[in-house]
């Protein structure tokens, strides 16, 4: 009973700050930022490590500069997010572009469903919510539950907020089998860390090896969906655009790991020009191949 009580004044508390102004709001990210890189020094070395292995060909200096920008970001992020909650239909498409959507009503044209990848880089949940307007056919965005059931609950009314179908990951399959006579445009993020029983292939992404998802490919197959990429590029603070790059249009067509390998290493392009956006605070790299291996021939 408590800890529900505690769940409920902490939405309600999340709500009213939601309801500031994004000038406010980004008063309030400056503070965080602060706080984030000078006094908790927040995930200093995961950061460090993550940055010195994808770009050894910087000097200290340059990744300096990428980790502080990173974490005035990840302020940036923070706020929008929680603005999120409440945040007007209007609000969304002012502050999203999304200059080629008709690539994706002309593949619903011709009688196809689409596959949108997109990686944790920019806003990807403001770019969701945005992206839940742009269609009347069903856009459905695959998610990852969270452990805390409260929080996970307010996740899902807030993306779904602009009629959108959450589906969780274990469920997709399932769910876009369910959906197969309709047309669809399912959106899902591509850079996730497998879990280590569930880790298949690596492929190389910033200079390193990386386990990846093959369920992007999988899905793409078995529904004979469009795949296309969604680049996600920030304008300016608060202000994002979205546009839709195509991959492949005939997946059942493409080899083994084709897909997976071409919108991984699309990512990595877009992380170059900018690797601020992206979110360098989570372990990425938490398998190396040798590793499981090595548990393999145990």
């Amino acid at each position: 009973m408590v800890k529900k009580l505690l769940n409920i004044l902490a939405f309600g508390l999340l709500y009213l700050i939601s309801l500031l102004p994004f000038w406010f709001l980004y008063k309030i990210s400056d503070a965080i930022f602060f706080l984030l890189y000078y006094v908790t020094r927040y995930r200093r070395k995961v950061i460090d490590d993550n940055l010195e292995h994808s770009f050894p060909e910087k000097s200290q200096s340059e990744r300096d500069n990428i980790r502080k920008a990173y974490t005035r970001y990840l302020a940036d992020l923070i706020v929008e997010s929680i603005k999120l909650i409440s945040i007007s239909e209007k609000e969304v498409k002012k502050r999203v572009k999304v200059p080629n959507s008709e690539l994706v009503s002309g593949y619903f044209s011709d009688g196809k469903s689409v596959l949108g990848i997109l990686g944790h880089y920019g806003n990807w949940e403001m770019n969701a919510l945005r992206f839940s307007q742009l269609f009347d056919e069903r856009r459905v965005i695959v998610y990852k539950p969270l452990s805390n059931q409260f929080f996970d609950q307010m996740m899902l009314r807030m993306r779904s907020r602009f009629g959108a179908t959450l589906v969780s990951m274990k469920s997709t399959f399932r769910k876009l089998i369910e959906y197969k006579n309709e047309r669809t445009v399912t959106v899902l993020v591509g850079d996730q860390t497998p879990a280590k029983p569930d880790v298949k292939y690596f492929t190389n992404f910033l200079n390193q090896p990386t386990a990846v998802f093959l369920g992007v490919e999988k899905l793409a197959k078995v529904t004979n969906s469009v795949v296309v990429f969604c680049d996600i590029r920030r304008i300016k603070r608060g202000y994002y655009q979205c546009e839709f790059v195509p991959l492949f249009t005939e997946p059942k067509s493409t080899a083994e790991y084709d897909i997976t390998n071409a919108h991984v290493h699309y990512l990595e392009e877009v992380i170059k020009k900018e690797p601020q956006y992206w979110l360098w605070s989570h372990r990425r790299w938490k398998y190396k191949p040798e590793e499981l291996q090595m548990q393999g021939a145990a």
